[in-house]
């Protein structure tokens, strides 16, 4: 968020700069919601909703798992969030206490472990590095002093964009439900990949919960909406914490999120611009030094290590940004211990720019003298 920051000030400033370092869309919601929204704005309250969610909503995103993504669920089991963000915030208080350890994956979204320790639990990071493609494995749970009491997987994951493969994501799954752990699925990455099927966590069973949002693959990071698939056993106390921390989502983001799922066409547009983008970074970075780069199965990020010149990303992203114009998120922010030598790039923006914020980085590393 400080990076964006520094962008926003040095645009503001009158200086050029390409943004890499957002994880977001550069496109706008599509056309139906949009269309949605403004009728919605000329003939709704507005009001308060209920706290899980309007029912069209929720049973709207019950049929997309139904038709779309070939998977059982019902409209009672789906809670709709204020983006994903308030999603775990919802799981993560319904499934664990106070000093249960709950596991994740390093490098990962820093916000998991932000809020896990927010919230009084035991944050195990298991390093995940290329020898695993950057994502746990049942040996590495099988070696820990005693089962957590949850365990978080991202696929596609952020930052690395790395999948876990089907037959991989039921062993975890599998090994989750022998061992009482409460297996928490990062889904909101759908719907981008790049040859890799994505394979849902309740296509496996309901124990797990799912968390998605309208962020992503649905181009609606604004918005602010979400939802979780919830066993059937937490989805009150879902309900209840929902009704106490935000009483309820965005109503015009819902109001306007039934339409998301008249917009496929429109939302694989998008992905099928990131899929170019990403063929783009994949040749142009080894050409210009970066060669070290995590497998880019899904999502829309590009994770290098650049250890080459710099053992700290944040100091070396600031200067990226300072004397070529160029954004970065520095690895740091995703890996406290490896992340000083890694950097993500977001390739979901214009391929004109992107191959331009390339071009620059490659003259600014040639300035650079390696370690």
């Amino acid at each position: 968020m400080r990076v964006i920051d520094a962008v926003v000030a040095r645009r503001a400033a009158g200086y050029p700069v390409i943004d890499l370092s957002a994880g977001q869309p550069s496109t706008a919601a599509p056309s139906p919601v949009l269309a949605a929204a403004r009728e919605a704005l000329a003939s709704d309250r507005i009001g308060y909703t209920n706290a899980l969610g309007i029912p069209p909503l929720r049973e709207a995103i019950a049929r997309h798992y139904r038709e779309h993504v070939g998977v059982d669920v019902e409209a009672a089991n789906v809670a709709v969030t204020t983006g994903s963000s308030g999603g775990f915030g919802y799981a993560f208080l319904a499934a664990f206490d106070a000093g249960d350890a709950v596991v994740m994956a390093r490098p990962g979204y820093p916000a998991y472990r932000n809020m896990l320790a927010a919230l009084g639990c035991r944050v195990v990071e298991l390093p995940c590095g290329a020898q695993t493609r950057f994502q746990p494995t049942v040996t590495q749970l099988e070696a820990l002093d005693a089962p957590p009491a949850g365990l978080i997987v991202a696929s596609p994951a952020n930052p690395t964009g790395t999948m876990v493969a089907a037959a991989e994501l039921a062993e975890l799954i599998a090994w989750c439900d022998a061992h009482g752990t409460r297996f928490i699925s990062d889904e909101i990455y759908h719907g981008i990949s790049y040859g890799m099927p994505t394979t849902s966590a309740w296509s496996l069973g309901h124990t797990s919960i799912v968390v998605n949002s309208f962020s992503k693959y649905f181009s609606m990071t604004g918005w602010r909406i979400g939802w979780l698939l919830v066993p059937d056993e937490l989805i009150d106390a879902v309900d209840r914490l929902a009704g106490n921390f935000m009483i309820c989502p965005p109503a015009l983001s819902q109001l306007a999120a039934v339409a998301a799922f008249d917009a496929y066409d429109e939302l694989d547009a998008n992905v099928a611009r990131y899929a170019a983008n990403r063929a783009m970074l994949l040749e142009a970075l080894p050409a210009i030094g970066i060669t070290r780069i995590a497998p880019a199965d899904g999502a829309f990020y590009i994770y290098a290590d650049v250890s080459e010149w710099t053992d700290d990303s944040l100091a070396w992203s600031a200067r990226l940004l300072a004397e070529a114009g160029v954004g970065v998120a520095p690895g740091i922010d995703f890996d406290t211990v490896e992340g000083d030598r890694f950097i993500r790039m977001c390739f979901a923006g214009d391929g004109v720019e992107i191959a331009r914020g390339v071009e620059l980085l490659g003259g600014w590393l040639r300035r650079q003298p390696a370690r």
